[in-house]
């Protein structure tokens, strides 16, 4: 059991820990302290159903439904082109209203629909949770609700780290400069994330 609980918690430490649309978008929203309770709540519980649905057998699911892969694909590859584009407009226009203490704070509603989206429709998560969590859970026979609890967990402590942790650069981001250049290099990193995904 320990060993199912201890790989769990690791396994999905080590997928989420690469940055990516949904953590670029927890680390933004944890820099202007806005809504970060509602962000992480949303990233690690969709986290945890998927690992759910992963550990049940999704697998199944998938194969017997075979164009069910490639529309969560290319929902997902709008998706990040759409807002790659609004990151990288937000930068051009000089990162000042993006100053935590500037600026008019984005409504709890944009920024919840906005991290279901990142979530829901970004392809890796999917990957990441049900396939590889899934199929690794398979490796505990017995264990492997053990495994997917310990993984759920490792997905919460993560995004309650980078949320609430983000703080800890403000000094860095006191400037609208280091602003401009976090959309930019969000904004590059959607556009990047949906080539690697459409061209795969």
């Amino acid at each position: 059991m320990a060993e199912a609980i201890f790989a769990g918690y690791f396994t999905a430490l080590s997928l989420i820990l690469a940055i990516g649309a949904q953590n670029a978008f927890v680390l933004r929203q944890g820099l202007r302290r806005e809504h970060i309770g509602s962000v992480v709540a949303i990233c690690a519980l969709s986290d945890a159903l998927l690992i759910g649905a992963g550990v049940a057998g999704f697998g199944a699911l998938s194969r017997a439904v075979p164009w069910l892969g490639s529309l969560m694909l290319w929902g997902g590859v709008a998706f990040l082109v759409v807002y790659g584009a609004q990151r990288l407009r937000a930068a051009m226009r000089g990162g000042e209203a993006l100053l935590p203490s500037g600026g008019k704070s984005a409504p709890r509603r944009q920024v919840v629909l906005s991290c279901l989206m990142l979530t829901w429709a970004n392809p890796h998560v999917y990957l990441d949770t049900l396939v590889l969590i899934g199929s690794v859970s398979a490796q505990y026979p017995g264990q492997a609700w053990a495994f997917g609890t310990a993984a759920a967990l490792g997905s919460l402590s993560f995004f309650t780290a980078l949320g609430y942790g983000a703080r800890l650069l403000a000094p860095l981001f006191a400037r609208p400069v280091a602003w401009v250049w976090l959309e930019a290099g969000t904004g590059l990193l959607m556009w990047g994330i949906a080539a690697g995904l459409a061209f795969s």
